[in-house]
């Protein structure tokens, strides 16, 4: 008995163990919301708003870590509202974005949990604003067309299907001008599957 006990447990063991040192590469396409909210500095607040993403990622892993980066098209939107006045400015931008992401995995059988964290860079392709009240030129901003950030996240897989949550801290100021020291920060939920 104690033979077959210490045979399943050394079997488990190089299961879990094959499961996280092995090299692999896989594919696969994702999608979800998001919910983004500008970081100003005083003079405006803002409103979290609800967008969409979607695209693809790769993971690359061995000896337990993995490299992962991703390929989205992002549709993001916030709120600006103007302390002093009340007016709100609807900000709404498309964006190119890339996360380079380094994370490591928790599990086998095909259920596992994963922990992700790096940079994500933006190019914005699209920007509107749009106005709540006759604002004029006053409340209108002039947005870069790139951005960085960090986001730190959690996923679960199973089989291949994946869930993941992320929280996306704006680094670098979006706004040329019109508004002091703007950065978008987001939180995101996504839906991702394993192509192979």
């Amino acid at each position: 008995m104690k033979f077959l006990s210490l045979t399943a447990a050394f079997l488990l063991v190089c299961f879990f163990a094959s499961a996280q040192i092995l090299p692999s590469f896989q594919f696969g396409l994702k999608a979800g919301a998001n919910f983004s909210k500008f970081d100003s500095e005083n003079t405006f607040s803002s409103d979290n708003r609800a967008g969409f993403y979607g695209g693809v990622w790769a993971r690359i892993g061995a000896a337990g870590i993995h490299f992962q980066p991703e390929l989205y098209l992002s549709g993001k939107k916030a709120d600006l509202i103007s302390d002093a006045t009340g007016e709100v400015n609807k900000v709404r931008f498309t964006s190119l974005d890339v996360p380079l992401l380094v994370g490591t995995k928790f599990g086998a059988a095909g259920i596992g949990v994963r922990l992700n964290t790096g940079p994500m860079f933006s190019l914005i392709i699209d920007e509107n604003q749009s106005f709540g009240q006759a604002a004029g030129s006053v409340f209108r901003a002039d947005f870069k067309n790139q951005a960085l950030a960090w986001q730190f996240g959690a996923g679960v897989d199973i089989k291949k299907l994946s869930l993941e949550a992320r929280y996306e801290l704006g680094l670098s100021k979006i706004n040329k001008s019109g508004y002091p020291g703007t950065k978008l920060n987001l939180f995101t939920v996504g839906l991702g599957y394993r192509l192979f």
